[in-house]
């Protein structure tokens, strides 16, 4: 019987902070090693060395050395959201397979090149990681089962304190760390992919695009908050209509707690709306509330916490990997892509004052 593959895996640039997060599943995981780190800041590399115990002869700031000399199966990119697509072509020449942490890009031309920057026979995945959260995973499985008929509506109401407040593994920052670190973070800088808009709105929009089959909106209308002192925004709203219905969108940073502690007000997470029934699915609940036409009154269904691949975005990438199977979900290329067709042309409505129709 042939040996299961270890599979080894890279991290390259640590701008997002989410890279702790997925390093820790990288190293969790029983047939992965982490074989190498890198970033230009050494510093932003110290708390994963400290954490996972990361060798320091495997830690790099030129990540060409990093490729050529640890040359991985996987790299993970979390560079800032404005470069995602300079990333994937630098690193793409190495024949890895790529996870790049959400958002999938700045813009749908950056994506569309980094799909076309892969080569042939190598993955890129967009990790979303509400596609992990147990109750949105059992919302799918009933809209998918036909419990509540066809979508009509979708409502997403996604944020937090805001991208400063806490660290991989949610670690909470101190107001004084944050009001010190804002002045020159990429999550503020409009040239860097910064605001809330960029930040979050791909989760609502990529998630919907699952829910609902993989359909496509006629036409999208947003708008955005200007903060004082701010170049980016903070707050925005957005409205897709598809020929079957409407879809809500809000992102927020500023929101009163952060979801993972205490749910604020309004809830974060999703309400799906559809022609037998409808769904809220929250995040970190481990229940979604239902209500059907045979049921009407709202009830609870259990959420548990998926199981195995679905568990972390590591995980079923090497999933998919070891059997040669394609990625599904939001985390796949045609449903990322959608979701991201929504979130130009909101930023172009946002910044044209107008409805903005996709293309046909």
């Amino acid at each position: 019987m042939t040996k299961p593959r270890t599979w080894r895996i890279a991290g390259i640039n640590f701008d997002h902070f989410h890279m702790g997060d997925l390093l820790r599943y990288a190293a969790g995981h029983p047939r992965a090693e982490i074989v190498g780190i890198s970033d230009e800041h050494p510093q932003r590399m110290e708390e994963a060395i400290r954490k996972l115990g990361i060798s320091r002869d495997r830690s790099f700031t030129d990540y060409r050395q990093c490729l050529e000399q640890t040359r991985p199966d996987v790299v993970i990119l979390c560079p800032a959201a404005s470069q995602h697509g300079t990333w994937v072509k630098k690193v793409a020449p190495y024949g890895a397979h790529v996870m790049v942490e959400k958002p999938f890009a700045a813009s749908l031309k950056e994506a569309d090149g980094m799909i076309r920057a892969m080569p042939k026979g190598s993955t890129l995945m967009i990790n979303w990681p509400l596609q992990w959260a147990g109750s949105h995973r059992k919302a799918f499985e009933l809209v998918e089962s036909g419990a509540i008929g066809e979508v009509l509506n979708v409502w997403h109401f996604g944020g937090n304190r805001g991208p400063l407040w806490h660290g991989a593994d949610k670690d909470e920052k101190t107001a004084e760390q944050v009001a010190r670190e804002k002045p020159k973070s990429w999550f503020y800088k409009k040239a860097h992919g910064g605001g809330s808009l960029l930040d979050y709105l791909g989760y609502g929009t990529t998630l919907c695009t699952w829910y609902q089959g993989g359909k496509r909106p006629l036409d999208v209308t947003a708008t955005v908050d200007h903060p004082a002192g701010l170049e980016v925004d903070e707050h925005s709203i957005v409205v897709a209509r598809y020929a079957h219905g409407l879809s809500k969108f809000e992102t927020r940073w500023g929101t009163f707690t952060d979801p993972w502690t205490i749910q604020p007000q309004p809830r974060c997470g999703f309400v799906i709306a559809g022609t037998e029934g409808t769904i809220s699915n929250y995040d970190y609940d481990d229940f979604v509330t239902v209500q059907t036409r045979r049921r009407p009154k709202p009830h609870r269904v259990a959420a548990p916490s998926p199981k195995a691949p679905h568990q972390n975005p590591v995980q079923y990438l090497l999933h998919c990997l070891d059997r040669q199977e394609p990625l599904s979900g939001p985390v796949s290329l045609p449903i990322s892509r959608i979701g991201q067709e929504i979130v130009d042309a909101a930023v172009k409505s946002a910044r044209t004052r107008r409805t903005v129709p996709l293309a046909a």
